[in-house]
């Protein structure tokens, strides 16, 4: 047969090969009710510099972060992608690779990985971390399955301030496996130590916290992880990863879990995907890790090798035995990651957290000074702060989009008690001018 089809003559001699009569007898299975009764709406050929030209003028369409500054935080973060992960990334030994199952044959990729879980381990303070796990999100969803198998109790305590999205995800994920979900309160932006510590008890798996929470506040995390220890529960913390260059590793004040979002450590923010789950946890608890985990060992002749290890991925063992039917594979995610931490070491990440820090607070003092605008919790804060706007959010977005600026979330999306209060975030990227643009444009004099 002919590959090239250019005449009448040459598609009716392959539509005769095939047993068809006309064109129309290859979609004679699809219902005539459901099929496009008119032709496509397509434009005329272009030669490339014009198709080119049209693409940049569609992609102009959509606002981006080159134009925009960004103060939209909420889970997904404007930070520095320095050029060298992405020219990294881009090698085809990364990019084309599916789950390095040969190790013979995958040692590069294994390697790669083991790489990112050590470093990983070195971020939280604990001593295992896996790879591919979906988000932040599910990673949470992930760690509350590893308590109950672990301890054999079917309830976790979640607190209000996690993310009200991640917070969603566990309740999902648990609904259909007999785990009850109970939600201790936020007060004044926090978890209460106490209120929690009445709510745990023999039952709890774990308890399950974010630091810094989705309203960017600093929690009491040793005084809650107490709580509960004091009852035989697991301490499960969400973590920002960029706020532990100047924060205290959640393995230090006694979380046995952490898991978080990576999007933060090199990967784009790429209109909300892919993202980066990741989960560390203490060595009694590896062998319910979900996930994939990349172990170092040595071949015959004593040489340093990688291969997968401790599979309990439904693939592998029984289904009623599996931790978990996590399967795609974030390894380029990850990669992304251990490239942008491997870059900035332990001072760049230091300082890229401490200016995350300085600047969210400039913004703080220079917003609030504003005639009509006041702090929504009084809590410590890292990158992220609530503010209470005398004016509807939605309209002061509107109003900063005009000048260039994404403005932050309003919380009333997600805590109708917070109507009117919006959460901002300031990360690395943001300078002085654009801070000063963004309070311009909220409004108000300094009072």
């Amino acid at each position: 047969m002919r590959y090239v089809i250019n005449t009448g003559e040459d598609r009716r001699e392959m539509l005769a090969r095939i047993g068809a009569g006309s064109v129309e007898d290859l979609f004679r299975d699809i219902p005539a009710e459901v099929r496009l009764k008119q032709p496509l709406n397509l434009p005329h050929p272009m030669a490339e510099p014009e198709l080119a030209r049209h693409l940049r003028e569609m992609s102009a369409a959509n606002r981006n972060l080159d134009e925009y500054a960004c103060f939209l935080g909420a889970g997904a973060y404007d930070h520095y992608v320095p050029q060298i992960v992405d020219q990294l990334l881009l090698r085809s030994e990364f990019y084309t690779a599916y789950t390095p199952y040969q190790p013979e044959i995958s040692q590069g990729t294994l390697q790669a990985v083991f790489e990112y879980q050590s470093l990983i381990c070195a971020l939280t303070g604990m001593e295992a971390a896996n790879a591919s796990l979906y988000d932040g999100a599910s990673a949470l969803a992930e760690a509350a399955l590893m308590a109950c198998g672990e301890t054999k109790r079917d309830r976790v305590v979640l607190s209000e301030t996690v993310h009200p999205e991640y917070r969603e995800t566990v309740r999902t994920y648990l609904r259909y496996r007999g785990v009850e979900v109970t939600e201790c309160p936020e007060t004044g932006g926090v978890t209460d130590p106490e209120r929690l510590m009445g709510m745990v008890d023999g039952r709890t798996a774990a308890v399950l916290i974010q630091q810094p929470n989705f309203f960017g506040c600093l929690e009491q995390a040793p005084e809650i992880g107490e709580a509960a220890r004091r009852h035989g529960a697991l301490f499960v913390v969400c973590a920002d990863p960029v706020s532990l260059g100047v924060l205290e590793a959640p393995g230090e004040y006694g979380a046995d879990i952490v898991v978080g979002e990576g999007q933060g450590l090199g990967n784009q923010l790429s209109f909300g995907g892919p993202c980066l789950g990741f989960m560390a946890c203490r060595q009694k608890l590896v062998r319910r890790m979900p996930g994939r985990l990349v172990g170092q060992t040595a071949d015959k002749h004593g040489r340093r090798g990688f291969v997968l290890t401790i599979q309990a991925r439904e693939q592998h063992i029984r289904r009623e035995k599996a931790t978990s039917n996590i399967c795609s594979n974030e390894a380029l995610c990850a990669l992304a990651a251990a490239i942008y931490l491997s870059c900035l070491g332990k001072e760049g990440l230091r300082r890229v957290a401490d200016l995350c820090l300085q600047k969210a607070h400039y913004a703080h003092g220079l917003i609030t000074s504003l005639e009509g605008v006041s702090s929504s919790f009084k809590a410590p804060f890292f990158k992220e702060f609530a503010v209470r706007l005398e004016e509807d959010p939605a309209g002061v977005n509107r109003r900063l989009l005009k000048d260039k600026i994404i403005g932050g979330l309003d919380l009333g999306r997600f805590y109708p008690r917070y109507s009117g209060h919006m959460l901002l975030c300031c990360t690395e990227l943001r300078t002085r001018e654009e801070i000063e643009r963004l309070a311009a444009g909220i409004g108000g004099k300094p009072s």
